[in-house]
């Protein structure tokens, strides 16, 4: 998986392509352990993301537990398979998500 971060002020965009999965979700997690001081709006951009496991969601959702206290968080343009996954885990009723 390649992630891609852009920071503009404190709005911080993180761009995923490929597979979010047990073997890339601890990446994704050391960058939101290490880059969300000081960010109110934390956009995620799903467009290049082909699959999505549990240990993706683990790490969704403890990004929305700190973004619920400093701001907020946005998933953008999930596929099919991806939106399948937050349906079926209820995950689309805690995330906000703009396809």
């Amino acid at each position: 998986m390649e992630i891609i971060k852009k920071l503009n002020n404190e709005e911080l965009l993180i761009t995923l392509k490929g597979e979010l999965n047990t073997t890339t979700a601890p990446e994704l997690e050391k960058v939101i352990d290490a880059d969300l001081k000081g960010v109110t709006t934390l956009i995620f951009e799903f467009a290049d993301l082909r699959y999505l496991s549990s240990a993706g969601l683990r790490v969704l959702l403890v990004a929305q537990k700190i973004m619920n206290k400093q701001g907020k968080m946005i998933v953008r343009h999930p596929n099919e398979d991806v939106m399948d996954v937050f349906d079926i885990t209820g995950f689309i009723n805690v995330l906000t998500i703009e396809k």
